[in-house]
């Protein structure tokens, strides 16, 4: 049924390669600019769009250029045809069950499950057999449903959750608690929360968390923060009682997360920039009262990921003398550790103690395996997946071996599985029914050369039987940062784009973490142009191996992907023929002033130092828009209230592509209301922004509708 009314909706949407037909020349708002200039290692650098980073919920003429452009664009996708079915279908397709990893405490199963088309997705309980039951309802929160429960968190004794809010996409939190029991919400509200996980201590009264102090008023979602310190808050008692735990007072720009150990006898407390992962790890024995933090990692040069512990031993991934990690224990808090499991070919990403296995998590090309080994680190075989795709979970509930976790693939939505270490099988949980058949998409890899002769993956997906005899239009996808994994996952707007005849791409670039601590830093600082050439080495890929045609390439990334997306289109207009640059870090030389930004010089490199400014100038999308060159079709898309890179990188950059002669393609910016850098967005608002880009691209890369 679903997919013959798909037929019928998108009927026609076979590609076209030719004949492509260019509108007359759209036009744009008029934006002022403003003579600015600054001078930096001896280079004059214009910035004639600064008055643009204003906050647009606060500065009138922000708020009126952001009206216009809205309105431009709109008026321009209402020119496009099929915006409508696509639409529909995308309505469909997310309407299917989607639930989180469970938590498993004291008897009682914690989740998270969205019905379908729910904004936001709820919190369940389930005690024991008991059919599952509403605890958290974020639906009920908002009219437009942009307010979303974030993190969570249940006591040992599954009697409470302590969660947090979080409003119109922005990254700050306000943390409640709740009793589980009667639904009660408690007294307790703490603010000024932002990036921190929720801890509880052993015995259920309280527990640590992370806040950096008040803010001034009027700039929460523009300026640098600061002293991101942990707290312990006892339950029932106001914010201002809570006890400071720890403060990097000799780095204010550290990030300090808390976790403890599944059993509840430690703490640990990893430190950073927050951008980099390398860290100082603190611990603390909780079931001691004398003791007190003991610094066991002093020097953050490494990423130390804790695994849990066996008594008084700790366990951590690590890649402290292994670019590819390894598994070890902390038998005392001094002296060396003892390796467990010892670095391979593959990239460790994780390890979790379940009775008494380990359980790790590795990347093989990016693709997910799991392995068993005693706590001794003897090899006991593999658990088995159902093939090319992404796993995660197997967290560890204390005195047991048995554990959830998710599996999930391009085509394949993800699947919830209940494992047993035991006994190294796993049962279907939660398996969801969708409006399409899985067995009708294909995944492949293969790998293009990169102009170092570097082999960069890419996974190709696309539906069973396309005739890729002249190419299709194809979205290519990518990140390169951060030291983040981009792994085979399940998008609805990529489906809904394969379904429509195209294919889906996603690059494995430098930059990101999963060939290890080696491959992510020949993608950082002075390094950062491998990332780009990478991208552009894909992209030629697709269109000489005939899986797209030459004026068929789309391209898409949010974040420190839209930076990439914005510079590979100034250094190669010529081989896209769409862009989607999101969220993106499009000014280099004055993202550290703003919110989180300060923390990404580890990765981009410090504006201030002259070898790295000269670098990052020379990328910087905002700064090297080529006139005279014939640029892709444009759209970029950001939000109002993003506080992580804030919207005046896409204002800026925007403004400055419709004032260039670049050719007579659309260059136009989409600009949510009350949404941020992407979590916590409504599904509703999902579906209508994918369904534009979707318009958009199709339009200009052949997609005819």
């Amino acid at each position: 049924m679903f997919r013959n009314l798909a037929a019928a909706l998108l009927l026609g949407l076979t590609p076209m390669f030719s004949g492509m037909t260019i509108a007359a020349p759209i036009t744009y708002p008029a934006t002022t600019t403003v003579p600015q200039s600054d001078t930096s290692f001896g280079t004059s650098v214009e910035d004639p769009y600064r008055w643009l980073e204003g906050d647009v919920r606060t500065q009138k003429p922000v708020a009126d250029w952001v009206a216009a452009e809205n309105k431009v664009t709109q008026s321009y996708l209402a020119t496009l045809p099929g915006r409508d079915a696509i639409k529909v279908r995308l309505t469909q397709l997310f309407d299917f069950e989607r639930v989180t990893v469970p938590e498993v405490r004291s008897g009682r199963i914690f989740f998270r499950r969205n019905t379908g088309l729910q904004n936001q997705s709820v919190l369940m309980v389930q005690d024991g057999t008991a059919a599952p039951r509403v605890l958290i309802d974020p639906n009920l929160w908002a009219k437009d449903g942009a307010t979303a429960l974030a993190e969570w968190a249940p006591s040992a004794d599954g009697k409470r959750i302590a969660y947090a809010i979080q409003d119109g996409g922005s990254d700050w939190r306000t943390i409640k608690v709740l009793d589980v029991e009667t639904g009660q919400i408690l007294a307790d509200d703490l603010d000024w929360v932002k990036f921190s996980k929720i801890a509880w201590n052993a015995d259920n009264y309280g527990f640590f968390y992370s806040r950096h102090p008040a803010t001034p008023k009027g700039k929460d979602f523009v300026s640098a923060v600061y002293d991101h310190n942990v707290f312990f808050h006892r339950v029932g008692t106001p914010q201002t009682a809570d006890t400071q735990i720890y403060a990097s007072t000799e780095h204010r720009g550290y990030y300090n997360e808390a976790e403890t150990s599944p059993d509840g006898r430690w703490l640990v407390i990893r430190s950073s920039t927050g951008s980099d992962d390398s860290y100082e790890i603190r611990v603390q024995d909780l079931s001691d009262p004398a003791s007190k933090l003991t610094t066991l990692i002093a020097k953050r040069a490494d990423d130390w990921r804790f695994a849990g512990n066996v008594g008084g031993s700790l366990y951590f991934a690590t890649n402290a003398g292994a670019p590819r990690y390894k598994v070890v224990a902390f038998d005392k808090l001094t002296g060396a550790p003892r390796t467990i499991v010892a670095e391979g070919k593959d990239t460790i990403t994780g390890a979790h103690i379940l009775g008494d296995r380990l359980v790790v998590t590795a990347l093989k090309d990016a693709s997910t395996s799991v392995r068993r080994y005693s706590l001794a680190g003897a090899p006991q075989g593999q658990v088995a997946l159902p093939g090319l795709g992404t796993a995660a979970g197997f967290e560890a509930t204390p005195g047991t071996a048995v554990s959830y976790y998710s599996f999930a693939s391009y085509n394949t939505p993800p699947t919830l599985y209940r494992y047993d270490a035991a006994t190294n099988t796993s049962t279907a949980f939660n398996a969801p029914k969708v409006a399409f058949s899985p067995a009708d998409y294909v995944v492949t890899q293969v790998f293009a050369t990169s102009k170092d002769g570097t082999k960069v993956p890419i996974f190709v997906t696309h539906k069973k039987g396309l005739d890729l005899s002249k190419g299709a239009p194809t979205l290519m996808y990518g990140y390169g940062g951060f030291n983040i994994n981009v792994l085979p996952n399940f998008k609805v707007g990529a489906l809904a784009w394969m379904e429509m005849g195209g294919v889906y791409a996603e690059v494995t670039l430098r930059g990101g973490g999963e060939y290890g601590a080696a491959w992510h830093d020949a993608g950082t600082r002075l390094q950062k142009q491998n990332v780009f050439d990478d991208f552009i080495a894909a992209g030629e890929y697709l269109i000489k191996s005939g899986t797209t045609p030459g004026n068929g390439l789309a391209i898409q990334g949010g974040s420190n992907g839209g930076l990439l997306v914005g510079a590979v289109v100034n250094q190669r207009p010529d081989l896209f023929a769409a862009a989607l640059p999101a969220v993106g870090v499009m000014d280099m030389l004055r993202f550290p002033l703003f919110t989180e930004g300060r923390t990404w010089t580890d990765d981009y490199g410090d504006p201030a130092d002259a070898a790295q400014f000269k670098n990052l100038y020379g990328y910087s999308p905002y700064h090297n828009i080529r006139a005279g060159q014939d640029y892709p079709a444009i759209m970029v898309t950001t939000a109002d209230t993003d506080d992580r890179v804030v919207p005046g990188h896409s204002f800026k950059y925007a403004a400055a592509l419709q004032a260039a002669k670049i050719g007579d393609k659309p260059h136009l910016i989409r600009i949510e209301t009350r949404a941020g850098h992407g979590s916590g967005k409504p599904t509703s608002k999902q579906i209508e922004e994918i369904a534009d880009l979707w318009t958009f691209i199709a339009h200009w890369t052949g997609l005819k509708k």
